[in-house]
């Protein structure tokens, strides 16, 4: 039953990731991604110290797992998320999701790069089908309303998820799943507001009317996807995790022409190059460890 709950689990949270996307999108059409970001993570601080003390409490945390989900709440969190609201006000749901998505691709150019990982066929061809995808993407860039340089927002979003994941798996071998995704929200949630207040612009923490109740929806169905991975990396490994997680932006497809369609507007070129960016990772994820 266990590889049937991970897979269950990778699938409900990219389910989750999706519609935080457009929970994101809808709010973002009264208001601001960086007041979006602070709710999102109150929520998320709040929802898992929540289920912290429903399953139990804490129980032991290392000083070394702690570390890590504070490190990884830090670039995962802080950089990712934010980039991902600034991403999705800026060139769109669909492409955000599709382009964050190469977070897998990114954590593979790293094991190549620097833990000396030999390339393997499935990493050239689903490399090149990547680059297929984020071309088709960039390619209608203005007829989409957005310039191709705004697409290395959601990249640069890819790449903090990228870093975050190995933090988060290695993590796992010193603190429960639970807590160490409190412990990542937390931390993000704690150095995004001591620097809006030493920045000056308390007013970001403000939020009103309809903006507010999509961007708190944001906020527990993106803090529970995240927990859902969380759980998933604990049983099961990457390379079977991360793919079905990855499926989210398929998940932003369905979803969009409902909930989206007076925000946005799917081309045959966003959805292209989607499901190309979603193979590609596939590839890269799924069939290099065999």
């Amino acid at each position: 039953m266990m590889p049937q709950t991970m897979h269950v689990l990778a699938l409900a949270g990219a389910l989750c990731s999706a519609a935080a996307t457009i929970f994101i999108r809808r709010g973002l059409r009264g208001g601001d991604p960086y007041t979006g970001f602070w709710i999102n993570v109150v929520v998320g601080t709040a929802s898992l110290w929540t289920a912290v003390i429903v399953t139990g409490g804490p129980g032991h945390v290392s000083i070394r797992g702690a570390l890590l989900f504070g490190l990884a709440g830090l670039i995962g969190t802080v950089g990712g998320r934010l980039l991902r609201f600034v991403s999705i006000e800026k060139v769109g749901a669909s492409i955000s999701a599709a382009l964050i998505n190469l977070n897998p691709f990114v954590a593979s150019a790293l094991a190549i790069m620097l833990l000396g990982e030999r390339i393997t066929l499935p990493i050239v061809v689903g490399t090149s089908v990547i680059v297929a995808g984020t071309t088709l993407l960039s390619v209608g860039g203005k007829r989409l309303g957005f310039r191709p340089g705004q697409l290395a927002l959601p990249v640069l979003s890819a790449v903090c998820f990228g870093v975050v994941a190995v933090l988060r798996k290695l993590g796992l071998s010193d603190t429960g799943a639970v807590v160490g995704s409190a412990i990542n929200v937390t931390t993000a949630l704690v150095a995004y507001t001591a620097f809006l207040l030493a920045s000056g612009r308390p007013e970001v923490m403000v939020c009103r009317g309809r903006s507010l109740a999509y961007f708190v929806a944001a906020g527990l169905t993106e803090n529970v996807g995240v927990f859902m991975n969380v759980v998933a990396l604990s049983l099961g490994t990457v390379s079977v995790v991360t793919p079905l997680y990855g499926t989210a932006p398929i998940f932003v497809l369905f979803l969009a022409p409902f909930f989206l369609r007076d925000v946005e507007t799917l081309r045959v070129r966003v959805v292209a190059g989607t499901i190309l960016i979603v193979l590609g990772v596939y590839l890269i994820t799924a069939l290099s460890g065999r």
